[in-house]
């Protein structure tokens, strides 16, 4: 057993790892090789994907780890799968048109949307992997999707120097690793067929719904850069937010081992365990943050610097700002998952459209006035609202389940 949970530790932290750093691999080829303005084109539309994906995605694989319901089955999870995915990929481009891009912006986000849905899909199948404790299966697909996905890319573009076609290689390299290698391992699973069960879709609507804003309060400056920049301001954002991307990976690793261990506490009603478990997992992700703050404030610009080729002097400040929201936000992912575990989720609904509304408010006026400086200012402002919103809730919420479980 321990001997499992040291394979699984190991490949979903390489493997998280190579998957959630694959944007910034991307965004140093072609900021290298196609340009500061191409690199803002690709950056936003990854950044959409990723938005839009929530909706493939619905309620998430923790959700679908957790389940304690038993009449809702994995093969319901597959199946509302297929509907959610068809949707991602009908709002995105319906937004695509709306917003009537160029041709050739238009088609960079569709390929990236398509290369996300493909993703989307293959996490419903991790998600069974996972219940029959098999994590670090998961790991070494998100390990090879990200290694040869970059692979391929890169040498596509250096040879053809055309983004389009090196983004057309990522839909081909995760859609053999999903036939080949997900699909193989899934079909290994304690797995029964099952009719479409709409229930999936009442029960998991308030998960889906706070995801869905998770995701625009990250994207909040970029749309907002979006609408009154130009795409270079888009490429020094995504640059000097990308390390960001390492704090919510941080909270992805600490938290998807112990899922299982989190839902055998809750079978079981031990109440001050599962909460000592989250307050732990809370208490490392914040020394994790600790060391890159400092790390972040002394080699951070050199560092992002050497790897894109390009000056970043001026920009320390919104820098430090989106990794001082992105520990907070890292932190907040993983008490929101442990109320999800609890199935709180009504309670969520409520914080995210607050925080949102807030959000949407400010990111109008801040981008405006201080350009990237007050995008910074909007992911800071908001994620430490998040924060402090979910704390109340999740105190509140657990102690009054230790105390039911005390009186027993």
């Amino acid at each position: 057993m321990k001997k499992q949970i040291t394979k699984d530790f190991f490949w979903n932290t390489i493997g998280s790892l190579f998957n959630s750093f694959t944007s910034l691999f991307f965004l140093i080829i072609i900021v290298r090789i196609n340009g500061v303005e191409k690199s803002g084109i690709f950056t936003f539309a990854f950044s959409t994907a990723v938005f839009f994906q929530i909706i493939g995605l619905y309620c998430g694989r923790p959700f679908q780890v957790t389940e304690l319901n038993k009449k809702i089955t994995d093969s319901d999870y597959v199946n509302s799968r297929y509907i959610t995915c068809s949707i991602m990929l009908i709002v995105g481009v319906l937004f695509c048109l709306i917003k009537k891009y160029s041709r050739y912006k238009t088609l960079i986000m569709v390929i990236v949307l398509l290369y996300k849905m493909i993703e989307a899909f293959s996490e419903v199948l991790y998600g069974v992997i996972q219940k029959n404790n098999k994590l670090d299966i998961v790991g070494k697909s998100l390990f090879m999707k990200g290694f040869f996905g970059v692979l391929l890319f890169l040498i596509i573009d250096l040879l053809t120097k055309n983004m389009m076609i090196a983004s057309i290689s990522l839909i081909i390299t995760n859609l053999f690793i999903l036939l080949v290698y997900d699909l193989h391992n899934f079909k290994k699973c304690n797995y029964v067929k099952t009719k479409f069960n709409k229930e999936i879709f009442k029960v998991g609507f308030n998960i889906f719904l706070v995801t869905f804003l998770t995701l625009y309060l990250i994207n909040a400056p970029k749309f907002a850069i979006d609408n009154s920049m130009n795409s270079e301001a888009q490429t020094i954002y995504g640059i000097i937010s990308m390390p960001a991307t390492f704090m919510v990976l941080c909270s992805q690793f600490l938290l998807h081992p112990f899922l299982n261990k989190l839902t055998n506490h809750l079978q079981k009603k031990e109440y001050k365990a599962f909460n000592k478990l989250t307050v732990n997992l809370c208490t490392a992700m914040f020394i994790i943050g600790f060391f890159v703050i400092i790390v972040a404030y002394f080699l951070g610009i050199p560092v992002l610097e050497l790897l894109y080729g390009i000056s970043l002097k001026g920009y320390l400040l919104p820098f430090i700002l989106i990794i001082a929201g992105s520990i907070v936000y890292g932190t907040t992912i993983i008490i929101q998952n442990a109320l999800i575990a609890l199935r709180i989720t009504k309670e969520q609904v409520i914080i995210y459209v607050l925080d949102s509304l807030i959000t949407f408010i400010l990111s109008i006026y801040l981008v405006k006035i201080y350009k990237l400086i007050g995008a910074s200012m909007i992911y800071l402002i908001c994620m430490t609202l998040l924060f402090v919103m979910y704390i109340v809730l999740y105190y509140l919420k657990i102690r009054k389940n230790i105390k039911e479980d005390s009186n027993d």
